[in-house]
């Protein structure tokens, strides 16, 4: 875990720095706490275990588009082969062609579109995947941000020959990802997070790895600003995780609500 940890601090330090040398307009960069009691695949039993994730991430803009990027580290203190101190960890650049041509791109609701470069790895899988596509930003009442993306999902991992999870044929992805803030009286609250489809691909051994959805929002209550008159530092709340072909395997899926603590740094 601490090594683990040591890489993804290393990595956020660097994008923080890259930020100051390109000129960076905001970043926010959390710690998230999550315990909930999620689903093995069958490989690994098919077992429910109550699940630890730990979770940093960073998000910045800067003069050319934004970036995005989080690693969690999962231990569900089951000896199976599957979250056994897994690092997982996804980065997504966006380069936004209203930011390069200094106007608006877009029409109607649609105040910007970008292209995206994504890359996701999975440590103990030894998974890798490259997500090029494209990103719409749209202009919605009450939100802080929302956005389409639509990218493919390229396979480099290693397979089992390398010791990891099966390769797999290439495919594409269609996320959905946005934050909505709200008070109610005083107090404040959000809603924030993405659900994602990725479609059906093969695996190494001509099996089928199903398309799956997976849902994954926030609901955050800011804490600090209740206790403090400190907001946007420390919220509670819980993340519900809908995850229908789990890892593409049809026999599982996750729905689930986990509790959650966030630290803004």
């Amino acid at each position: 875990m601490i090594r683990g940890f040591a890489l993804a601090s290393v990595l956020i330090a660097g994008l923080v720095g890259m930020n100051r040398a390109t000129a960076a307009q905001w970043q926010i960069n959390e710690l998230h706490y999550q315990r909930g009691t999620l689903a093995a695949p069958t490989f690994a039993g098919g077992t429910q275990s109550d699940t630890d994730i730990l979770t940093l991430q960073h998000a910045s803009g800067w003069d050319f588009g934004d970036l995005f990027f989080f690693a969690d580290y999962l231990d569900d203190r089951h000896p199976d082969g599957f979250n056994d101190g897994d690092l997982y960890s996804e980065l997504y650049l966006n380069i936004s062609l209203g930011k390069l041509a200094d106007t608006t791109v877009g029409a109607g609701p649609i105040n910007d579109i970008g292209l995206l470069a994504g890359i996701n790895y999975s440590k103990e899988a030894r998974v890798r995947k490259y997500l090029p596509g494209i990103r719409l930003s749209w202009d919605l009442p009450g939100f802080a941000f929302f956005n389409t993306d639509f990218t493919l999902y390229f396979d480099d991992s290693t397979g089992v020959a390398g010791g990891g999870a099966p390769a797999e044929s290439n495919s594409y992805m269609i996320d959905l990802n946005g934050a909505y803030p709200f008070t109610v009286g005083k107090q404040r609250f959000s809603i924030e997070g993405h659900g994602e489809y990725i479609a059906e691909r093969d695996n190494e051994f001509g099996q089928t790895v199903h398309d799956w959805i997976l849902l994954q929002p926030q609901f955050r209550y800011d804490l600090g600003h209740t206790l403090w008159n400190t907001p946007d530092r420390l919220f509670v709340g819980v993340e519900w995780q809908y995850w229908h072909n789990k890892l593409g395997e049809k026999e599982t899926e996750d729905n689930v609500l986990q509790a959650l603590v966030v630290l803004r740094l």
